[in-house]
């Protein structure tokens, strides 16, 4: 009996999660799934590709540079050389109102060939996805939706869970029924909810509240990136760099500018020629920052290049981070599809898929259960029950601050509601 008050209780809050989150989950899948083919749609709407001559050099930086800056007269604040030679370089460009336009050359004969305004489609869809459109805000709300979506998948894996003959895997019945619809949600749900889990917890690092926090344990505890004298990096420059190399910035210098044709030679002799953008300085004194455009978590590496004398300030690479560096790059670089390949892409995908089945299918189920024409919630557990179960969810709201304090808002609207009815 007691099992059977335990079993409601968490159908209780499983159901309220998905009340809670639903449409944004639903947002959150759809946007992810465009998200992992961002170089694919680019190259369906952006001249992306180039045919690049076998044997011809591409024209120097500073070239591609100045180009750049006649063809839109604004000032340049970063450069992308792309990994493949049959991509156009991208340069980037800020207008004195803050807008931003990335200019699609192609680096051997100098011609802009496309425009790219704002970041384009992809950075739409982006800024949907972390729900960026609404700032800080949606930041937050971020935060709160990942920590309902955990609540979601252990609820979720513990309603299915095998018992009393009940398996997780099967699909029954008759197409239009509530057991079909019942069994449906519950095996993608059983099957995807490993993934959903993962991609959950491994996009709480861009927040704000939680990420901050974590990035700010992983530095004070030295499992981050080198520690060195710095100024703070301000966009783009932070936001060209790995996660854990955010929080820093560039040794200040004097004033100076060694060029960035001299900027791609060093990073030449180190390695770097290809697969990397160059961001310049944004103020005198201010170092080049050399970022690699990072597929695999261990791609990731920077250099800062003193702009008056050439020298490297520093070489960041993933031989120097710290374990918890290493686990949240690993985490970001597998939660994009990108560290395993195209197997991991497509798992990606299919967790991406399997949520909105699960947004589409939950009110199906729900609207199947209506009694008498009306919706209802599932039924009311004993007390103990809804004690024990509200105490192990608030334990997850602890690790997830903003998804505690709307815990307690919900269960403080439930405790009203019930108050009302008996009244």
């Amino acid at each position: 009996m007691e099992d059977r008050a335990f079993y409601r209780a968490m159908w209780r809050w499983h159901f309220y999660a998905g009340l809670i989150v639903l449409p944004i989950l639903a947002l959150m899948a759809v946007t992810g799934a465009l998200y992992l083919y961002k170089p694919e749609v680019e190259a369906l709407l952006y001249p992306v590709r180039i045919a690049a001559p076998p044997d011809a050099q591409p024209l120097p930086p500073s070239q591609i540079i100045t180009i750049s800056q006649r063809y839109s007269g604004d000032p340049v604040t970063q450069l992308l050389i792309p990994a493949a030679r049959t991509e156009s370089w991208r340069v980037t460009t800020r207008a004195k109102n803050g807008a931003t336009t990335v200019q699609l050359v192609d680096a051997f004969d100098g011609r802009v060939r496309g425009v790219i305004h704002n970041g384009g489609i992809m950075k739409t869809i982006k800024d949907l996805h972390s729900l960026a459109l609404t700032g800080s805000i949606g930041n937050r709300l971020v935060e709160v939706v990942a920590g309902w979506a955990i609540i979601l998948c252990v609820t979720g894996l513990y309603l299915r869970w095998p018992r009393r003959g009940q398996p997780a895997l099967a699909i029954r019945g008759q197409a239009g029924g509530r057991l079909f619809w019942r069994d449906l949600h519950g095996t993608l749900g059983f099957l995807s909810a490993g993934v959903i889990l993962f991609l959950a917890v491994t996009g709480m690092p861009w927040t704000d509240v939680w990420g901050g926090g974590l990035r700010a344990v992983v530095a004070a505890n030295d499992w981050g990136r080198p520690k060195m004298a710095v100024i703070p990096w301000a966009a783009p420059a932070r936001d060209a760099l790995p996660w854990t190399l955010r929080e820093g910035g560039g040794a200040a210098g004097a004033p100076g500018d060694i060029g960035v044709d001299t900027v791609a030679r060093i990073a030449a002799a180190r390695g770097l020629r290809h697969g990397y953008q160059i961001i310049l300085p944004a103020t005198p004194g201010a170092p080049y920052l050399v970022a690699t455009l990072v597929q695999r978590a261990d791609d990731a590496r920077a250099l800062t290049i003193d702009a008056a004398s050439g020298a490297v300030v520093q070489d960041i690479d993933w031989r120097m981070f710290g374990p918890g560096a290493k686990a949240v790059e690993w985490g970001i670089a597998t939660h994009q599809g990108q560290q395993y390949g195209e197997v991991n892409r497509l798992l990606m995908l299919a967790g991406c898929l399997c949520l909105l089945a699960l947004c589409v299918t939950a009110p199906i189920l729900w609207w199947k259960r209506r009694k008498h024409g009306r919706l209802h919630p599932p039924p009311p557990s004993t007390p103990a029950a809804r004690r024990m179960v509200a105490a192990l969810m608030l334990g997850l709201g602890i690790l997830f601050p903003l998804t505690g304090l709307s815990m307690l808002a919900a269960l403080a609207g439930e405790g009203l509601a019930w108050r009302m009815r008996r009244a």
